[in-house]
């Protein structure tokens, strides 16, 4: 009698399909978390700034209520400055109707190129009872936070 033939395993088929599928499906996933971790982050970012962006509008307003000109020209940033002099600012802040009361109404973080910057809603009172509202935009610079553009 003749030799048999060893035993041999049936081939089996490719399926690229499956395959494809796993790793896209990976892919997509990977993507997701990805993406979930990148807003986090954000969120944290901006988090974290709307308190010190409060404080520095918060210490401004109450300068200026004071008529310490001098201290509130020291938190307006570098682009504001170069717009107003020390001397200009305060005969503007001190200007009538001058600002006797504020109240801090909503502040709103945003991140630009991957920075962060805050815009503070302010009802402003002024002498005589005038009431008006006011956007202060607050920018992160040399390591701290500074109001910047024309707060009034």
């Amino acid at each position: 009698m003749g030799a048999g033939q060893p035993w041999s395993r049936p081939a089996r088929r490719h399926r690229p399909m499956r395959t494809g599928l796993a790793v896209v499906g990976f892919g997509v996933a990977l993507c997701c978390v990805g993406v979930a971790g990148l807003g986090v982050w954000n969120l944290q970012t901006v988090r974290q700034a709307a308190g010190p962006i409060r404080e520095t509008a918060d210490g401004f307003l109450n300068e200026v209520t004071l008529g310490d000109s001098d201290k509130a020209y020291e938190r307006l940033c570098s682009d504001a400055r170069s717009k107003w002099s020390p001397i200009g600012f305060t005969s503007w802040v001190r200007t009538p109707p001058m600002v006797t009361d504020y109240e801090i109404t909503d502040v709103s973080v945003a991140t630009r190129s991957g920075r962060p910057q805050g815009t503070v809603t302010v009802k402003l009172t002024r002498d005589g009872g005038l009431n008006e509202e006011r956007r202060l935009p607050v920018v992160r610079e040399s390591g701290g936070w500074r109001v910047c553009g024309d707060p009034f």
